[in-house]
């Protein structure tokens, strides 16, 4: 009979929302207990309405004043609406009315931690790990708290002891192989994986972090293998379709590439990076009308995409239309000017347009963003001397040489340039000290300067040290 008997108080969330706006707009007093008027704030803070949920909140706490749960959720308001003082309050009062509420430290530690409080944010924290029921979360936090720190040893101790909680935190998987990423631990990253796998097989992002620690040691067909399990396991899963084709990419099989990049417009909307990566496979193969295709999509879709502008001009760089090619190649330096490569691409324009003197000024550019550039020195170097400005020539050369000093082709470069000049002597002391350091590359100087293959002594100090 009692069963039979029992009331349900608990009200419909779409029902109690009503009967509140309906107070509202009768400027009413109306009844309602607990759960309902937690409801009718989570229903506000869902349509992103912190003042409405506020309100609401004013009007629960003056029905059930000793409830800590508002005072919780108006401190998270708080936060949202960025007043911490108020935040900070708000918590202080519901830790006087329930101090083993977990979420009451939780909130706060986060606060400090985004004042940059760190040990404040820890303290709390772990109070918060010592109540809390799924301490998976308060792990989480504590583990970012650690990684602001940089601390990312403790960090990856917490997230492991997350996962230990549980196995399922997607979050923590991925947290965990950006902190090994961070201190290029590689290697205990795939040691981590796995063994997670082997107690989770079926964890798609497992195998996916797996794959981009293979990724970046450069084993492509492991990093291929692990992203086709994750695919396997999520067929919709884009972003494992999209690093497969880098892997593909990596291993110069573009067409195969490109079809699993276009794999990835069935699961998610195309996006500019993967439309630029499609035209760059199409390039790579010298398709270069499909390439433009695909790069003019991605600069469609993103005209600050610097890369898709770039390829573009490639495009019509290899179809010999260079003064097109200029146009597009200032776009992508126009919004990356410290790109070297954009630069390079610039000065090798302007000298297939025979205007060897912006030709040059790009070079400089080139080498000052990118002093390990021995194919930009090269260059560089070139002009000048096509200008019969030797000493120009020799100095931009040497200037290579001191920021890369164990480059074989620039010696024979700057033997080429000393022969030229008539100083013999100082030619062949730079002759052997390029021998030294690849003997195999001696015939870059006939190369440049094929009159020297005639030359008896330069024939003499090669064989010594080739023979």
């Amino acid at each position: 009979m009692e069963e039979e008997f029992e009331f349900d108080f608990n009200e419909d969330p779409k029902l109690s929302v009503e009967r509140y706006e309906e107070m509202i707009r009768n400027k009413d007093q109306y009844f309602f207990d607990s759960l309902a008027f937690e409801n009718i704030v989570d229903f506000y803070m869902d349509k992103n309405d912190p003042v409405k949920a506020l309100q609401v909140i004013d009007y629960a706490v003056s029905q059930h004043p000793y409830a800590a749960i508002f005072l919780v959720k108006q401190a998270q308001l708080y936060v949202f609406t960025n007043e911490l003082d108020k935040a900070f309050a708000s918590l202080e009062k519901a830790e006087l009315l329930e101090p083993s509420e977990a979420d009451i430290f939780m909130i706060r530690g986060n606060v400090y931690e985004s004042l940059e409080q760190h040990e404040k944010a820890l303290e709390n924290l772990l109070k918060a790990l010592e109540l809390a029921d799924s301490a998976d979360e308060v792990l989480m936090q504590i583990a970012y708290v650690y990684e602001n720190m940089g601390d990312y040893n403790t960090a990856i101790k917490y997230l492991k002891l997350c996962l230990q909680k549980n196995m399922e935190n997607q979050d923590a998987l991925y947290e965990l192989a950006f902190c090994y990423d961070i201190l290029d631990k590689q290697d205990e990253s795939i040691k981590f994986y796995e063994q997670y796998i082997d107690n989770e097989p079926y964890s798609y992002a497992a195998w996916y972090n797996l794959g981009n620690a293979y990724h970046k040691l450069c084993y492509f067909d492991k990093a291929i293998d692990a992203y086709d399990y994750a695919i396997l396991i999520k067929d919709n899963f884009a972003s494992a379709h999209f690093n497969k084709g880098n892997a593909l990419v990596q291993l110069d099989k573009y067409a195969e590439a490109i079809e699993v990049y276009k794999q990835t417009f069935e699961y998610e909307q195309p996006n500019a990076d993967t439309y630029c990566a499609v035209g760059e496979c199409y390039e790579k193969l010298e398709k270069m009308d499909e390439a433009r295709s695909y790069y003019k999509k991605a600069v469609k879709m993103n005209p600050k995409m610097a890369d898709a502008w770039y390829g573009i001009g490639v495009t019509l760089d290899f179809e010999e239309r260079h003064f097109e090619a200029l146009h597009f190649y200032k776009k992508a330096v126009n919004i990356e000017d410290n790109n070297a490569d954009f630069w390079f691409a610039i000065a090798d324009t302007y000298y297939k347009l025979e205007n060897l003197i912006e030709s040059e000024k790009a070079y400089e550019k080139v080498v000052e963003l990118n002093p390990l550039d021995t194919e930009a020195w090269l260059d560089y170097s070139s002009i000048l001397f096509e200008h019969n400005n030797m000493d120009a020539a020799i100095g931009i050369i040497s200037e290579g040489i001191k920021n890369n000093p164990e480059s074989a082709d620039l010696y024979y470069r700057l033997v080429a340039y000393l022969f030229a000049e008539g100083n013999y002597n100082n030619a062949l002391n730079t002759l052997q000290i390029a021998i030294q350091f690849n003997p195999e590359k001696h015939f870059m100087l006939f190369e440049y300067l094929p009159q020297l293959a005639n030359n008896h002594a330069i024939i003499d100090i090669i064989n010594k040290f080739t023979k």
